[in-house]
């Protein structure tokens, strides 16, 4: 097993101060590690350093990549000569929420999806929620007035400040209804060859549910408390571009070690 990580910026045989920890972590676990440019990955051109062995499985830690760039950035680690633990549509099976919301629907805010052209004001009219929370298919806007919204008509203004920050939208509009959650509670977890796992040794029978249904070698499951005490779950996303939110890199390299330390 082989992992790679985004190089610094301007130091680019060195792995990205946001991972150096992590990093340092996953090596002394006994993997081998390698670093690549994002920025020449993203200008056509794909580096490792050092370079990564033939006929190895590689799992990539890193930056959010879009489906056209996960492609690529299988097709470039096939021509080296190995292979990706987490092809492009396994990928994508859970980096995008309309291919995870089916298979987890009751246990997660009820969801609809619309195209990247829909109007969405419209939309919203005819569901008739008290409240709307608006992301694409990966992410949320953070900026000026945020994702949530009470009213149909402030979509309009959602949508065309994820298209000015965010510059596209990714696959098309996911909207959530709102519930009432303690933000406090929030826990995420990783699920490793169907095998749930977290920081502490509890893991919730709704993060046990979600790693049997959901077909994928590493990903993450987001959950969170309702004020009503219900757990539910509010994000899942693939492991390879989840923040280790809540662990320590030690932790987390542990886990990594115990489930794929011993593929080639």
């Amino acid at each position: 097993m082989h992992f790679l990580y985004p190089s610094h910026p301007l130091k680019t045989k060195r792995c990205d101060e946001f991972y150096a920890a992590e990093f340092a972590a996953v090596e002394a676990a006994g993997f081998n590690v390698s670093v690549f440019s994002f920025e020449e990955f993203q200008a056509g051109s794909f580096r490792a350093f050092p370079t990564i062995p033939t006929d190895t499985t590689a799992i990539y830690r890193g930056w959010m990549l879009s489906s056209a760039e996960y492609e690529s950035f299988e097709t470039a680690i096939s021509q080296s000569g190995a292979r990706l633990l987490t092809n492009t549509k396994t990928y994508l099976s859970t980096h995008h929420l309309p291919n995870w919301y089916p298979l987890i629907s009751e246990l997660t805010p009820e969801t609809c999806i619309f195209s990247a052209n829909a109007d969405l004001a419209t939309e919203l009219r005819s569901l008739g929620w008290s409240e709307y929370f608006i992301k694409d298919y990966v992410k949320s806007l953070k900026t000026s007035i945020g994702s949530r919204i009470s009213t149909p008509e402030q979509a309009t203004v959602v949508v065309a400040e994820m298209r000015q920050f965010r510059g596209t939208i990714e696959g098309g509009f996911c909207v959530r209804r709102v519930e009432s959650f303690l933000p406090e509670t929030e826990k995420r977890y990783f699920v490793l060859n169907s095998v749930p796992c977290s920081m502490s040794s509890e893991i919730p029978p709704i993060v046990l549910e979600c790693a049997q249904r959901i077909q994928s070698p590493f990903f993450s499951v987001d959950v969170i408390q309702r004020k009503d005490g219900v757990l539910r779950i509010v994000e899942v996303g693939d492991g390879q571009v989840s923040e280790s939110v809540g662990w320590t890199a030690g932790h987390f390299a542990e886990i990594l070690a115990a489930h794929f330390g011993k593929i080639n």
